[in-house]
């Protein structure tokens, strides 16, 4: 009997293993705002110790009536071009999930913020380790097909093609592999007992 519950617990931490999704406040601060002179460079430094993947989510916290949070193309966050966002979010509490690999920018949506540091670049990896690369630039102002994104209480979801088989196919290949090796534990357990 007690085998059985051990290997019940093996198998439930293995696929919890392959499940874990975090939720990274943006900076690790008490809000997103300009940089202060202490850490100038905390939008830069932050999402380098901090490697980001699909299901993760972004907080920015911030008075609503101060600040907001927009999602920009890389040309846009260069040029701290703040008209047409691909996302814009007010609310103070805001939650960005992360739902395909590449790279994403942000910067606040108030005038003169961008240009005083307070944007951020993160580069969220696919499950094989590569970061895509953003398909040729078509026309002026174009966006990517995977850019597009609308709003939701839970952050930006992509209008564009769904998800490919082949992340379906890494979730149901992490939950088997997951399963043989519980298996093959309890197999070993149970012979020993």
């Amino acid at each position: 009997m007690a085998a059985k519950l051990w290997c019940f617990i093996l198998f439930i931490v293995l696929i919890q293993a392959n499940v874990f999704a975090y939720q990274y406040q943006v900076g690790n601060l008490q809000s997103w705002n300009i940089p202060t002179s202490a850490d100038p460079k905390v939008y830069t430094n932050w999402p380098k110790k901090h490697t980001f993947k699909i299901g993760d989510s972004l907080l920015f916290l911030y008075p609503p009536s101060q600040d907001s949070v927009i999602q920009v193309t890389k040309e846009s966050y260069n040029s701290c071009n703040l008209k047409n966002p691909i996302l814009y979010m007010n609310n103070g509490n805001s939650l960005f999930n992360i739902t395909s690999p590449g790279v994403v920018y942000f910067t606040s949506g108030v005038s003169g913020h961008c240009e005083k540091s307070q944007k951020l670049e993160i580069s969220v990896y696919a499950s094989d380790g590569s970061l895509p690369m953003p398909p040729a630039s078509g026309p002026s102002g174009a966006l990517a097909d995977s850019a597009p994104s609308y709003p939701t209480v839970f952050g930006g979801i992509p209008s564009g093609p769904s998800k490919s088989s082949s992340s379906l196919l890494n979730v149901k290949t992490s939950v088997l592999s997951s399963w043989v090796i519980g298996v093959l534990i309890c197999g070993l357990l149970g012979s020993k007992i």
